[in-house]
């Protein structure tokens, strides 16, 4: 036993690892980014014999996007390894297809598959709940509360996902991924050895082993409930009947800093269900709601709970949270939102003058490539009062914001070239797509070859600065050499595949070769290269 201070993300990165990791894969996104970048410096460590008790190497890779790290991981699983794949919530997206399609593959080394939720949508586009695809999927979901959860629940990931031969969901949140806190440590497990399923049809989704591997999934959720039922993970608190409180994962950091008070106001504190397990523990909330008056419900992320209680139970006894509007619908949960709905009054600071301080909208770095590849396709387009401008996920979404003004969409990974080229398709002209390197990488080259296939009108930009800058500078998966390379081999014509430097001092040829490929009728690309200033000085601090 040991004990470290770690954040949620790197507890889960630490107990996987202890758990036996065989191979683990990611794609970068906020909030979950760490865990891949702890899982690689322990495998550095590793590499080196710096890390105790961990005595075979462990792979940990970044992938082109979400869908193919989870197809990794579902190979490491295949051939007996316990493997790991980790993403933010909108990355599920990406990876929906194979994770919902392995709830029906018999799992055989363990598959664990970590989300990381960002309710308040502090760096991304919605504030979607991961819980809800788990349901979906008919997956287990592990909900951790603290950081020391964290780390306990990705061993026991592991283990439920070897004992059911299904894949393990844990979700965390944001502010659980980012904070840090002790955590007591236990020795490292063997990996397991390299072993094949016994049956490869198990493996194969024709629909006939499809419908047999469908109607086992539904059998296995009868035991899987009853462990719910049973589960330490769902503790049932007996306390005062008027009220009964129901949270979830982080949730319940929130209530226990408020029940002090609201055991002093109510005599004593209400009757406790905690959730973090799923699928809902439904003979513990029948108990708790026959036993008390009314229920609340504290969940970050979307009233999943609430809204399946109301399913659950007999009609009749108030249920409250989010739905009935005690707690706010958007945004994520704070001490002081929680204490709102528990009916206690508010917690009032000193008062200081009002201060008003002046707006700080995001802004690209002093000096960044991205400003002189704008500066160039603005200037280009002067002569076009009617045009378009699609862009991307990345530190370039920021070209939307003053000085720049440069861009008009931001929907989705890579989907810069695909609505840009729908756009031409039905007659807008001139279109101009723009995207960074990872991101093209990430979903944006599909899209290009139908561009190419269908001879669409349209140009692409690539601000290639060979980093996946916004989460934190980590390696393009192909470094910029070889990017001319991919476009050929997509079917793009060699003549309009312009490659520049994106600086200042190149300005009036840009803006020159920007005109020429902007007058071109077909798929044309200009690669605009730079190398991230944060890179450069990380590389430089290494």
């Amino acid at each position: 036993m040991a004990f470290e201070t770690l954040m949620g993300d790197e507890a889960i990165a630490l107990g996987a690892v202890h758990a036996g990791l065989g191979g683990a894969f990611a794609y970068p996104g906020t909030p979950s980014t760490e865990i891949m970048e702890t899982l690689q410096d322990l495998a550095e460590r590793q590499a080196a014999g710096k890390l105790a008790g961990v005595a075979s190497a462990f792979a940990a890779q970044w992938c082109a996007n979400e869908k193919t790290a989870y197809e990794s991981a579902l190979g490491a699983s295949f051939a007996g390894k316990r493997a790991m794949v980790s993403m933010k919530h909108v990355g599920l997206n990406v990876a929906a297809d194979p994770f919902v399609n392995s709830a029906l593959v018999k799992v055989n080394g363990g598959l664990v598959v970590v989300v990381a939720d960002d309710p308040g949508m502090h760096s991304s586009q919605d504030e979607q709940d991961s819980r809800w695809l788990a349901d979906f999927a008919r997956v287990p979901c592990l909900e951790p509360a603290d950081q020391q959860e964290a780390y306990d629940m990705t061993l026991e990931a592991f283990e439920l996902s070897e004992r059911f031969e299904l894949p393990v969901m844990i979700r965390i949140t944001t502010r659980l991924a980012h904070s840090r806190s002790v955590v007591e440590t236990r020795a490292a497990k063997a990996q397991g050895r390299i072993h094949k399923p016994e049956s490869g049809m198990d493996w194969v989704l024709m629909p006939a082993v499809a419908r047999r591997r469908w109607h086992e999934l539904l059998g296995k959720m009868a035991e899987i409930k009853k462990l719910s039922n049973a589960s330490p993970r769902n503790p049932l608190k007996e306390g005062g009947k008027k009220l009964g409180v129901i949270t979830a994962g982080l949730a319940r950091q929130y209530y226990l800093e408020n029940l002090d008070d609201l055991s002093a106001a109510r005599g004593q504190a209400p009757e406790h269900l905690h959730v973090g397990f799923y699928p809902i523990p439904e003979d513990r909330i029948r108990e708790l709601y026959a036993a008390c008056d009314q229920i609340l419900v504290i969940e970050d992320g979307y009233p999943l709970i609430e809204r399946l209680l109301r399913g659950i139970v007999a009609p009749g006894k108030r249920i409250m949270g989010k739905e009935s509007g005690e707690i706010p619908y958007e945004g994520e949960l704070n001490p002081d939102t929680v204490r709102a709905a528990l009916g206690l009054p508010e917690r009032k600071g000193l008062s200081v003058k009002e201060l008003v301080p002046p707006g700080r909208p995001p802004q690209l770095c002093q000096g960044c490539p991205h400003a002189d590849s704008y500066g160039a396709l603005k200037e280009a387009l002067k002569d076009y009062p009617l045009h378009a401008v699609t862009s991307d996920i990345g530190c370039y979404t920021l070209g939307a914001l003053p000085p720049y003004n440069a861009i008009e969409t931001t929907v989705d990974m890579g989907a810069s070239i695909g609505m840009a080229r729908g756009a031409a398709t039905v007659g807008l002209e001139p279109v101009v797509a723009v995207i960074g390197d990872s991101t093209f990488y990430h979903s944006g080259l599909t899209n290009l070859i139908d561009a190419v296939s269908h001879q669409t009108n349209m140009t692409v930009v690539i601000l290639d600065n060979s980093t996946t800058g916004m989460t934190g500078a980590q390696p393009t998966i192909l470094p910029s050499s070889r990017l001319e390379g991919v476009l050929r081999g997509a079917g793009v014509d060699p003549a309009h595949i312009r490659v520049l430097r994106a600086h200042r001092n190149e300005h009036a040829g840009n803006v020159a070769v920007f005109k020429d490929e902007l007058a071109y009728q077909g798929p044309s690309v200009i690669v605009m290269v730079r190398e991230c200033l944060e890179a450069l000085k990380k590389a430089r601090k290494a």
